[in-house]
């Protein structure tokens, strides 16, 4: 009986600790300052310039997951445009790669998130490496 005891409290207290996090990465946008600040685990690791939605168009705010990533796509919406390493977080928008680097930092695209190529493969990798379920992208104003 007191064998019996002892193992009950050990479960008990085996299911008391906490259990440990999950690694993570979140991609933080703003929109105000046209920057993505990506952490790993909590940690700001990367500081990156984005353009967001220009005039007439918008990019969601929110806390999204990704639902799915594509190495390379085509906007078959806007003239088939190459979107590399494309992570969609909200229907059709997603954030993704650009030949377009001279207008990072400010808005110019149809509502996605767009990265220097080097910065879209980074994201991209780490994404796939934690996994969409353990990744996040956060747009706030």
């Amino acid at each position: 009986m007191k064998r019996i005891g002892a193992v009950l409290a050990l479960v008990a207290f085996f299911f008391a600790l906490p259990a440990a996090a999950a690694s993570s990465v979140v991609a933080s946008v703003s929109l105000s300052q046209q920057r993505m600040t990506v952490m790993i685990d909590g940690m700001p690791r990367y500081t990156w310039l984005v353009s967001t939605a220009g005039p007439g168009y918008r990019t969601p705010v929110g806390s999204f997951r990704p639902q799915r990533m594509e190495r390379m796509w085509y906007s078959r919406k806007y003239d088939m445009s190459p979107m590399p390493h494309s992570v969609f977080f909200r229907g059709g928008y997603a954030v993704h790669g650009t030949p377009h680097v001279k207008r990072l930092g400010r808005p110019a695209s149809h509502g996605c998130v767009r990265l220097a190529p080097g910065n879209a493969a980074t994201l991209y990798s780490l994404v796939r490496q934690y996994g969409m379920a353990n990744s996040r992208i956060i747009v706030m104003r």
